[in-house]
């Protein structure tokens, strides 16, 4: 009797067990591009999946310095959206899983491109160039003509009306920096954002301030990529915007696998997801309006297109190597944001 009564609980202390519910599969992702797409797509995700994702929003310059601390012991299984010089850095770091997704062709060139630049560890996930927004009425106000070329921005009539973000803590930001560098030629570029550093307001950690900064009037003119103050001004807010005559640089953001993550699996699932229609198609839904990677679906016709944008012959693998940012940061603070404004 004895033996039976405890056959009998241990039977029913396995049909417990079965009868819970399975716990719930999570996934870490860093995401580094507009807030409101890192939330929808997380949430749109684990609707149709069951998988809950732990995301955490960062500038992609603290995003790669938060992965290179990790070292070997990673917090997160994926990092996407945002700059992607910084994850060239971080590839070159040894920090990433190479990828090479099977739907590789169903991707514009320029995307391929950045999978064959960092041996398929970083991904092109979207891309946008850099332009100038203003706030018109606050323009209006002051009397000042809208800037339309990078020389007009260090007019000194200009003086505390421009912002943009720091080029340490922003992937946008060292887009700039680099942008000009190119455009420019190094010296002429550096003596060109010294001149500019007079009118500059603020730096702000992220680039993704300056199109609401702008939209709040709390800057007349911000330096960004473009999409983020059409997408303000598609909100009713008064701004508008341009890409400088000169010529301007550009982003392919970056999507990657992270070396060592505890979820390989699962995060592989949510990339390919983010690259598929679905995925790609969650930023103009979520307003954030860069140009998607995935060719294989109609784009809304909000997104600002890149025809007739004067681009810079941009020098990803040179500009995105770990040596020529810290270098080229390094200069920046020695050379312009240490001058007095």
């Amino acid at each position: 009797m004895r033996k039976l009564l405890a056959l009998s609980a241990v039977a029913a202390s396995m049909a417990a067990l079965t009868a819970l519910p399975a716990a719930a599969q999570t996934l870490s992702a860093y995401c580094s591009t507009n807030k409101s797409w890192c939330d929808l797509a997380a949430a749109e995700y684990s609707k149709a999946t069951g998988v809950k994702i732990v995301q955490t929003h960062l500038a992609t310059g603290e995003a790669f310095a938060r992965l290179k601390a990790e070292g070997n012991n990673p917090k997160t299984d994926i990092w996407w959206g945002g700059t992607g010089d910084p994850f060239l850095q971080a590839a070159e770091e040894k920090l990433l899983e190479a990828y090479r997704p099977a739907y590789i062709n169903d991707l514009y060139d320029w995307a391929i491109r950045q999978y064959d630049t960092s041996g398929n560890m970083v991904g092109g996930f979207y891309t946008s160039a850099i332009g100038f927004g203003w706030n018109t009425e606050q323009l209006k106000k002051k009397n000042l003509a809208a800037p339309k070329c990078w020389a007009d921005l260090t007019d000194p009539k200009y003086k505390g009306e421009v912002e943009m973000a720091h080029p340490g803590s922003s992937g946008g930001a060292y887009t700039i920096v680099a942008g000009l560098i190119q455009l420019m030629g190094e010296d002429k570029a550096f003596d060109y954002m010294k001149r500019l550093h007079r009118n500059i307001t603020q730096y702000t950690k992220s680039s993704q301030a300056q199109a609401k900064n702008v939209a709040r009037g709390e800057a007349g003119v911000g330096i960004s990529f473009v999409f983020g103050f059409d997408e303000e001004r598609l909100a009713g807010f008064p701004v508008a915007a341009t890409t400088a005559c000169e010529g301007v640089g550009y982003e392919i953001g970056g999507i990657a696998l992270i070396k060592g993550a505890r979820n390989g699996v699962e995060a592989k699932k949510y990339y390919d997801w983010l690259m598929g229609p679905v995925g790609q198609g969650i930023g103009a839904k979520a307003n954030s309006l860069q140009n998607p990677a995935n060719k294989t679906f109609k784009q809304d016709p909000r997104i600002p297109t890149m025809d007739g944008v004067k681009l810079v012959n941009y020098d990803f693998k040179k500009y995105g190597a770990s040596a020529e940012r810290k270098r080229i940061i390094e200069k920046w603070d020695k050379e312009v944001n240490s001058l007095p404004r």
